[in-house]
């Protein structure tokens, strides 16, 4: 195909077997062809292509019959043609396809007809409005059809048909005939074929479409067919149906015109209410609303009242959900306490709807649903979930109790309902602002005591919510709660008492659980006393029960074990110390049962109360086990599960007895729970306790025992959970139709584990446990989870007998006789079994796996098992199918071969026999869950069987068949892989016939298949087999053309489909073609498609368009950036704000931010900038700045309230969520750290950027304004973590531009101007509603400003300075701060912020080190900080040390409560800047500043701190908790690395000032301290970089100036040697290894780092042999340079690369040379000179002939030392004239070679030039250099000449002439006229008297030629005249010259000095 040009459709091949393929594609191209072709090629084969696509869609042979993708590809192609060519055509086209549509007859011609009916439908809606004369034909004929066909097919297609049609041609209706739709359509709704309702209630919609024309008569009796029709409908059919009903509700509140006659008939009373809610604008245009919003709300509630069925009830509940949805958010919100109490009094208060404790709990789903699932999370803004929560709070709970006479207080079921509410609404909110707090603290606190358990568990749990997110209020409630139930404990005895008392009790207790709970979440705010005042409480409690009768007792033991419980929640630390006394407590609540527990003659209300108190003491064992799992040892496991063990034995003496419940007078007795209640919630907490004990703790006997108990419980054939009554009843009444339609909660004992269809993996389930405690099945359903939980844990871990004794017994349980009188509990039992057997295996499969294939797979257990789970799989039930197929493809995983094989067998041979679509089904799934579970190389073999198999049955017509063979195949593909390859393109085949093909379309097949179709769909499983191939061809999808086309077009199609579950499949399957095909795939297009998907009101579709963008813009944002813009961004900015659990959105925008922002960082701060001045209603409430407001803040809020008032204009409505705003802070942290991490100038320097020609205004520091406006507008939210992220935005500010210029004033600094707003954006952190965590980071930025040297003035730092001084003044004085404002700190939040403030004066005093003006900041408070830094350190060394003493009271302690429980709150806190603090206290001690000397010796400042007579006494005070954190920290790798270094090396530091006699005393050299610290010196060299080397190098030098002559062993030092074991030879060993390894060595690792970092560790090195050296004798002295100048040899010698490690060193190496040398050793000192020497002079020779780098750099470095070595040695050594000859000569050479080794050689010729005048050997050699540096000047000449000569060679040419000079100096008198004869010829060389200006060149020739003449004038005057008279006239003229030009500019200089006098 031409890209312009248009195929002509070949007939010929539609014959072949691929005629349907072929023409698939043809359209597919064609369509294609149709949108690129150009106008004229359309209008000249328009009549052609015309004619072609109606023999597509009117098929004679030999065209296919035109199923799905055939007539919508030809639609659309015809659409294309008539928007892009001609349309006046389309009237025949019409025309010709109105005929077969209305051939009502042809039944046999259905395809066409839907073919006709589609594209018509599809021509009309795009073009009907220029054709509305076949409006009223298209009616007839759907009609018609309507009424006459048979076929739901094309019933469906002749009513989506008129829709279409309506949509753009509804004026042309006739009113007989819109009468007659609207009365066929709604007979429609009541049509047998559930599609068919669906299409009329479409077409319904259309027809009521301008709102104002509908009736009150049509919405009432649109509602009533609606909710008759609801009884059988499915899921799609219900959504149609609510839809409709929605919006015929939603019609009645559109204004409408009224006539003023029908105003004055109405009765009177109506008039007021039409008034009422009618403002006055509109009544004045007479306009009114059909129902006021109650009314409307009443249709709805009205007909849910009626009786129903549930489903039908739940479906009228949709009806809400789409009204509110159609009127949207703004009238949600506006009307929010309407709809509640309409919620609450029509339809919670209704007396039928309470009638059954389980109708009271469906009604609260389905409200709570309704009010959270989609009012609180989709429709409220911000403000309006606040004004949700004080309406809520002043309408419902404030209500309880009714105080004044009249009121009515509502019922406990609205107050439950309001608690949940209220409580989702707090933890949407984050924080509560203030005017929530007022309306929620008091009523929460209010009911505790309400006489209902739901709502004193609800009041509960919202106050947690609150206390949670709100943590200032915390510790009050804590005590008010506390000291409440303190006064109730007391009253509980007092005849006195109210009668209430017990419940208020139990309230106050469950209140008081909730916020200990919270504790460790918010561990700043509480003290942590109140948890063992909580302890000593419920002991005291449990000790005093046994006195009291049995209703008291009841009530303290369940106070006393509620309150254990919740204290179980703080953790070990909080336990461990407690533990024996639970342990105490435990045995006494759960003793061994007795003989007299089986005598009955127990009243029930004795039974009751020994199983509540053992359930009890059961609860609190459970949150032991689940929160401190490393407190169960061994040994408190075996006691534990003795305990439990006992509690099972009671339960089971309780159900030995038969005792019947007493119904007494008592009231209590009848609202509690009943006695079989009690027994199960028991036995269900023993289980948990169980499973949470794990099996390992169990021994045999117990495990099987439990194995037989949980066996009874959930399979065995008695009912003995239920009452006799319940059961008979069951059995008798032969109603029994589904176990799934009960309603009593109960349901013969089914489990409510879900077994979800794919098997969940276990992170997911443990979530979903979390949420489910809360709203948890009743006991009788609860004990049966977790039996088959406790069992699926104990099974896999049994040997084989036992594992075959109990599967026999469960199938033995499945086939008692006794469940054939109950057939509810058969089915329970069965399903029950098969829930068991999948969760076994799956903890099998990950838990046990070698293990289990000899139990649960050896084949008498597989074989049991394989029949028992194939009846369960053929069974009807959807949960048995899913089930029983995971469970034997677990099977076979775990087994061998044989059971594949059987099992495949058993399967294919059903399918065959039978053809039941529930077996089929149940067949297929197990086939895709055994080749998935089995995996694609074990499985192997079954592969083509299983493939043909479920081919074959994807064809079958019946959707349930086909539904799951096709998801079956989609698992084997995936699970297959590469394997699957052969099949492909026959699957491809087959998925194109199923596209097809009318059976397998939802509302395709019979009336029955259709009914079933719509909810189990075809065509998603057809795009997601579709995906797996792609995933399968991956990048071999480029191979084959044929394959490829295929693949793309279906995917194509898919796409544009309109089904959502479709989408999402397409959008996969564009996903995985954009990895491997992304050539194919129109991105632009695809990005468009996506952003309508982000619109879309489904959630699914969102949520995969968002994982596609993910993935475009992580592969390249920019291009995204071309085509989405900054919209798109807003986009999904607006997508965060309306739902922000979509943390996919997050990631897009993140991955972009990373790409982009440091190209245009502006562009992003605008974006955020945008999202965070939206600033809520809600955020305004608290002006937390106002009441600090000084000049500082004025201007900023000045400034910001104009652009308040210029926005608020325009952003009353769009306000973002608390949540976006504080993604957006994120954002704007992330771009500052970004642009600090590039490094880009530009950003941070306007200067630098306006110099480079860099436009200013997209550079981030043009936006310091806006970012530190940001940061201020957050730091007055109410929500803490925003003012969090507030202040790290404005740290990141600071930080990025404190070394930014002002560009206005060239010397200031452009935050300058800036302070004022900065003090505004951190004051209101330190008002009285702030923080401990705000405070520790505001304190924490005020640090970061004051040590950036932004104002380095004292006085101009203003507030900032303040705040860290007044926060200092606080830390010296004992007890909790009290921060200003803060007047009740806990202790914990005391500690923290004096770590914080501690901290961040400890950074001033680091940084001062750079920015000296800081001393002057620190010095006033250095008394304060020392001994402050140094208690923090060593109680951090207390915490780590986990020791058990409490130190002494004199010293700044913690809270002494800390010694369990705070030092885990604080040790984060200690650990994140213990190493910033031991840095300051190193800077200081290295300031030898008094103050630290003092706090570590633990004296007052000014007593003696000299360090002599401290020595003696031993190490100070402190030493050992320093140097112990300072060795923890060195001895542990971190990983991460670069605060790590920052670390090691603020410990070296430190650790270097402590080694100091004084500090350390000797404490260093005792044996083992001394190995250790030695070999953890070893160990450092050894494994770091160059960079720390350098600091341990300067403290063992340190160590070894101090001790030196130490030995850990007490020899005796002598002269001759350094004993092996002294302080001197380990530090040497150490030194030697770093200088060893700086290079690389063969074999060995060499140390890393830069060259810089080396150089400077071998310095450091060769100055520590330096001092070592000096600080011994003769001898010793002389071993240890020797060793020194060896190691340093090495290094002369080394050639492995080209880094230079000598020049930098030279210095350290000269002054180790240059230790004076004792007479009696010199002759060792002299052949080491003379060796190093002569390896210098071998190691130039060997370089000889080689090039290169490296040999320069050999060759240079050499001589460089070996010149070094003759200048440094003393006189008195000699040195043998050869060696000095054989340097001077190499030296000679070297001026010849190329000009570095020139230069290097001359600086070498004049150094030792310089040093002959001391050396006589020297003097007499010196005079070789003469020729070789004559020649080197000669051939400078012609250089000269070209004006080529570089500026090194000139400096070189300078040190020639100095060296002259020098040689002069050293010849005698007589012979310096021949020298200077010799050299005056030489220097006139290179002078150019007559170039102007002078050359450098010429110029320094002649300075020296005039100091020559200076120094010997005589000789000079002989020299020039022996001259040459050429050479003479040249040095005459040029001297000449120079003396003039002299005298001349001393003559300019003077002039205008004489002229200034002359004024």
């Amino acid at each position: 195909m031409e890209s312009k040009g248009i195929e002509e459709l070949d007939e010929n091949q539609l014959t072949a077997d691929s005629g349907e393929l072929y023409l698939f594609q043809w359209l597919s191209n064609l369509e294609r062809s149709l949108r690129h072709a150009s106008t004229e090629t359309l209008k000249e084969t328009q009549a052609s292509v015309e004619a072609t696509l109606l023999k597509v869609l009117i098929p004679s042979e030999p065209y296919p019959s035109p199923g799905r993708p055939l007539r919508s590809l030809a639609a659309r192609c015809l659409l294309v043609l008539y928007h892009r060519g001609e349309s006046r055509s389309l009237f025949d086209t019409l025309r010709v396809l109105l005929k077969p549509a209305s051939d009502i007859k042809a039944t046999d011609k259905d395809s066409t007809r839907i073919a006709a009916f589609w594209t018509i439908g599809e021509l009309m809606e795009a073009f009907g409005s220029q054709f509305m004369s076949f409006m009223a034909e298209t009616a007839t004929i759907a009609i018609k059809t309507l009424r006459s066909s048979a076929s739901p097919h094309v019933r469906y297609h002749a009513l989506t048909m008129l829709r279409k049609t309506l949509v753009s041609a509804k004026k042309a209706l006739s009113d007989s005939l819109a009468k007659d739709i609207i009365k066929q359509t709604k007979n429609g709704l009541t049509d047998k074929a559930l599609p068919v309702q669906r299409a009329a209630a479409a077409v319904l919609m259309i027809v009521y479409t301008p709102e104002d024309s509908v009736t009150l008569a049509d919405v009432e009796s649109i509602m009533n067919i609606c909710v008759k029709s609801l009884e059988h409908s499915d899921q799609v059919t219900t959504q149609s149906l609510a839809q409709l009903a929605g919006h015929m509700l939603a019609a009645t509140q559109m204004e409408r015109a009224v006539a003023v006659t029908e105003q004055s008939q109405k009765g009177k009373k109506e008039q007021e209410d039409s008034d009422i809610s009618t403002p006055a604008h509109i009544a004045a245009e007479n306009t009114k609303i059909l129902l006021t919003p109650g009314d409307m709300l009443s249709q709805i509630s009205t007909q849910f009242n009626k009786s129903h069925s549930r489903k039908t009830r739940a479906g009228i509940f949709m009806f809400y959900v789409t009204l509110l949805a159609k009127l949207g958010p703004v009238f949600v919100e506006s009307n929010y306490s309407l709809l509640v109490s309409h919620l609450m009094t029509e339809i919670v208060s209704y007396p039928k709807n309470g009638a059954t404790r389980y109708d009271k709990l469906f009604i609260r789903k389905l409200v709570g649903a309704l009010l959270r699932e989609l009012i609180a999370l989709r429709m409220l803004t911000e403000q309006g979930q606040i004004v949700a929560i004080q309406d809520l709070s002043s309408s419902y709970l404030k209500r309880w109790p009714a105080l004044m006479p009249g009121q009515v207080a509502p019922s406990s079921s609205i107050l439950t309902i309001a608690l949940e509410e209220v409580a989702g609404l707090l933890q949407q909110l984050g924080n509560a602002p203030p005017p929530v707090q007022d309306a929620v603290s008091v009523p929460l606190m209010t009911l505790l005591t309400h006489p209902s358990h739901s709502v004193r568990v609800n009041a509960s749990w919202t106050l947690r919510c609150f206390c949670y997110s709100t943590p200032l209020r915390l510790p009050k409630a804590m005590l008010a709660i506390a000291e409440s139930l303190q006064r109730d404990i007391e009253s509980l005895q007092s005849p006195a008492a109210p009668s209430d008392i017990d419940r208020r009790t139990l309230g106050h207790s469950y209140g008081l659980a909730a916020l200990v709970a919270i504790v460790p979440h918010r561990p700043l705010y509480v003290s942590f006393d109140v948890s063992a005042s909580v302890l000593d409480t419920a002991t005291q409690l449990l000790k005093r029960a046994s006195d009291h009768d049995i209703h008291i007792a009841a009530v303290e033991v369940e106070v006393a074990w509620t309150l254990i419980a919740s204290l179980m929640l703080l953790g070990p630390n909080f336990v461990r110390s407690h533990l024996p006394q639970l342990l105490v407590l435990w045995r006494n609540a759960l003793p061994k049962p007795t003989a007299k527990d089986n005598v009955s003659g127990r009243s029930a209300a004795e039974w009751k109360f020994l199983l509540h108190v053992r359930e009890s003491a059961l609860g609190a064992i459970l949150c032991f086990l689940l929160h401190n799992s490393q407190l169960t040892t061994l040994d408190v496991a075996r006691r534990i599960s003795s305990l439990l063990g006992n509690a099972l034995s009671f339960s089971n003496v309780f159900l030995s007895q038969s005792i019947e419940e007493v119904s007494g007078p008592s009231v209590i007795e009848d609202t509690g729970p009943s006695i079989r209640t009690r027994e199960a919630s028991l036995r269900r907490r023993a289980y948990q306790c169980f499973s949470a004990l794990g099996t390992s703790t169990l021994t045999d006997s117990v495990q099987s025992s439990l194995l037989q108990s949980v066996l009874t419980v959930f399979a065995g054939p008695d009912i003995d959970n239920i009452s006799a009554m319940q059961a008979s009843i069951a059995s008798t009444s032969g109603s029994f139709t589904s176990i799934w339609q009960m309603t009593d909660g109960y349901a013969y004992g089914l489990t409510t584990l879900e077994i979800s269809e794919d098997g969940v993996d276990q992170s997911t389930t443990s979530e979903k446990e979390e949420s489910r405690s809360f709203n948890a099945p009743p006991p009788v359903s609860s004990v049966c989870d977790a039996a088959i939980e406790l069992f699926s844990q104990l099974l896999p871990a049994q040997d084989l007998s036992t594992t075959l004794r109990t599967i026999s017994h469960l199938i033995e349980s499945n086939r008692s006789p006794k469940l054939d009188k109950n057939a509810g509990r058969r089915t329970a039992v069965m399903l029950n079994s098969v829930v068991a057997i999948v969760r076994t295996l799956r903890v099998a499969m990950i838990s046990y796996h070698r293990q289990s294939k000899d139990t649960l797979g050896h084949s008498q257990v597989t074989s049991a098992l394989g029949a028992f789970l194939k009846d369960a799989l053929v069974d009807g039930d959807p949960a048995l199918r899913s089930a029983s197929s995971e469970a034997i493809g677990r099977l076979a995983n775990i087994s061998g071969s044989s059971f594949l094989t059987s099992q495949t067998k058993v399967l294919v041979d059903h399918i065959v026999s039978n053809r039941d679509p529930q077996g089929r089904a149940g067949c297929a799934l197990a086939f895709g869950s055994l080749y998935s579970h089995v995996g694609g190389l074990a499985a192997a073999p079954i592969l083509k069987t299983t493939v043909n198999l479920l081919m074959s049955l994807s064809n079958d017509s019946h959707p349930l068949v086909h539904f799951w063979s096709l998801r079956a195949l989609g698992h084997v593909i995936n699970a297959a892989s590469l394997a699957f390859a052969p099949f492909v393109s026959s699957t491809l085949g087959m998925l194109l016939k199923i596209y097809l093909s009318d059976t397998h379309e939802a509302e395709g097949g019979t009336l029955n298949n259709a009914n079933i179709g719509g909810d189990l769909q075809a065509y998603p499983l057809v795009c997601y087999i579709l995906d797996a191939i792609i995933t399968i061809l991956g990048p071999d999808v480029h191979d084959s053309l044929r394959t490829r086309t295929i693949v793309l077009d279906l995917v194509h199609e898919f796409s544009v489909e309109d089904d959502e579950p479709i989408l999402v499949e397409a959008i996969r399957c564009i996903q995985h073609l954009l990895m491997f095909a992304p050539e194919h795939v129109d991105v632009p297009e695809i990005v468009n498609r996506f952003r309508r998907h982000l619109s879309s009101p489904r959630r699914c579709l969102k949520l995969a368009a968002i994982d596609a963008l993910y993935q475009l813009v992580q592969k390249d944002a920019l291009a995204m950036s071309r085509l989405g813009g900054d919209s798109l961004v807003e986009d999904l900015f607006g997508m965060l704000d309306g739902d922000p659990s979509i943390d996919g959105v997050r990631n897009v925008i993140s991955s972009w931010l990373l790409q982009t922002a440091i190209h245009n960082p502006s562009a992003w701060i605008d974006l955020c900038q945008r999202i965070m001045l939206r600033i809520n209603a809600s955020q305004k409430v608290v002006n937390t700045a106002n009441s600090l407001m000084d000049d500082e803040g004025q201007s900023l809020s000045a400034s910001m309230s104009n652009d308040d008032t210029r926005q608020s204009n325009i952003a009353m409505v769009a306000t973002s969520r608390w949540r976006t705003q504080l993604f957006a802070l994120r954002c704007l942290h992330e771009i500052c750290t970004l642009v600090a991490r590039f490094g880009r100038r530009e950003h941070i320097d306007i200067p630098f950027a306006r110099s480079h020609g860099i436009p200013v205004n997209g550079l981030l520091v043009s936006r310091v304004p806006d970012l530190i406006k940001m940061a201020f507008t957050a730091s007055a939210a109410y929500v803490t973590e925003i003012r969090l992220e507030g202040l790290v935005v404005l740290r990141d500010v600071i930080q990025v531009f404190c070394q930014a210029p002002d560009p206005d004033y060239p010397d200031a600094l452009l935050l300058e101007q800036h302070q004022a707003p900065i003090t505004a954006a951190l004051t209101p952190a330190f008002s009285p509603d702030s923080t401990p965590e705000i405070l520790s980071s505001a304190i924490d930025a005020c640090a970061v400003f004051v040590g950036c040297g932004v104002v380095k003035d004292v006085s101009r730092m203003g507030r900032i300075l303040k705040q860290l001084t007044t926060a200092l003044g606080e830390v010296d004085e004992s007890g909790n701060l009290t921060m200003g404002n803060f007047v009740d700190l806990s202790p914990n939040a005391s500690g923290m912020l004096r770590v914080s403030i501690l901290s961040a004066w400890a950074r001033l005093e680091i940084a001062s080190s750079e920015q000296t003006y800081l001393l002057d900041v620190i010095k006033p408070y250095r008394s304060i900080l020392a001994p402050q830094w140094i208690a923090s350190l060593r109680d951090y060394a207390v915490i780590r040390a986990d020791s058990e003493f409490i130190h002494d009271a004199s010293a700044v302690a913690l809270d002494p409560s800390y010694a369990s429980l705070g030092k885990v709150v604080l040790l984060p806190y200690y650990t994140s800047s213990w190493a910033t603090i031991l840095q300051a206290v190193a800077n200081a001690m290295n300031r030898s500043d008094q103050s630290i000397s003092a706090a570590i010796l633990g004296k007052e400042v000014g007593s003696s701190v000299n360090g002599i007579d401290s020595t003696a006494e031993g190490p100070a005070p402190l030493f050992f908790p320093l140097f112990g954190l300072i060795y923890e920290a060195l001895a542990t790798s971190s990983p991460d690395t670069s605060s790590r270094i920052d670390t090691v090396i603020a410990c070296l530091g430190a650790l270097k000032c402590l080694l100091e006699p004084r500090y350390s005393g000797k404490a260093l050299l005792e044996p083992t301290i001394f190995q250790e610290f030695m070999s953890l010196s070893h160990r450092i060299a050894m494994t770091e970089s160059a960079e720390v080397l350098i600091h341990l190098i300067v403290v063992l030098t340190t160590f070894a100036k101090h001790f030196g002559q130490y030995s850990s062993s007490k020899e005796s030092q002598s002269n001759t040697t350094i004993p092996p074991d002294s302080v001197s030879t380990h530090c040497l060993k150490i030194f030697a290894y770093t200088i060893r390894h700086s290079r690389h060595n063969p074999g060995t690792s060499s140390i890393k780092g830069d060259l810089s970092d080396i150089t400077k560790m071998i310095s450091g090195s060769l100055s520590a042999f330096h001092l070592i050296a000096s600080t011994t004798e003769l001898v010793v002295r002389e071993d240890v340079r020797g060793i020194g100048c060896v190691l340093y040899g090495e290094l002369l010698k080394d050639e492995t690369s080209e880094a230079d490690l000598i020049t930098p060193t030279l210095p350290a190496f000269k002054s180790l040379l240059a230790i004076p040398c004792h007479p009696s050793v010199r002759e060792r000192y002299r052949k080491l000179i003379h060796g190093l020497l002569s390896s210098c002079l071998l190691n130039a020779d060997e370089m000889r002939g080689r090039e290169g780098l490296i040999s320069s750099r050999k060759v240079k470095t050499n001589l460089l030392a070996a010149v070094l070595i003759l200048t440094v040695i003393p006189p008195q050594v000699a040195v043998s004239r050869d060696v000095v000859e054989h340097l001077f000569f190499l030296i000679s050479q070297k001026l010849e070679e190329g000009d570095q080794m020139a230069i290097v050689a001359v600086h070498c010729a004049k150094t030792l030039a310089i040093a002959a005048s001391g050396s006589e050997l020297l003097r007499a050699c010196v005079r070789l250099l003469l020729p070789a540096l004559i020649q080197y000047v000669a051939k400078m000449v012609p250089r000269v000449d070209d004006g080529t000569v570089s500026e090194q060679q000139a400096i070189s040419i300078d040190e020639v002439w100095k060296t002259f000079a020098t040689l002069v100096s050293l010849a005698k008198e007589e012979q310096r006229s021949r020298l200077l004869s010799v050299l005056l010829p030489t220097i006139t060389l290179l002078l150019r008297p007559s170039q102007m200006p002078p050359s450098t060149i010429h110029s320094s020739g002649i300075a020296h030629l005039l100091s020559l003449a200076a120094s010997s004038p005589v000789s000079f005057k002989e020299a020039t005249t022996q001259l040459d008279p050429s050479v003479r006239e040249v040095l005459e003229m040029s001297i000449r010259k120079a003396v003039e030009g002299a005298a001349g500019t001393v003559q300019q200089s003077m002039k205008p000095q004489i002229s200034l006098r002359s004024f």
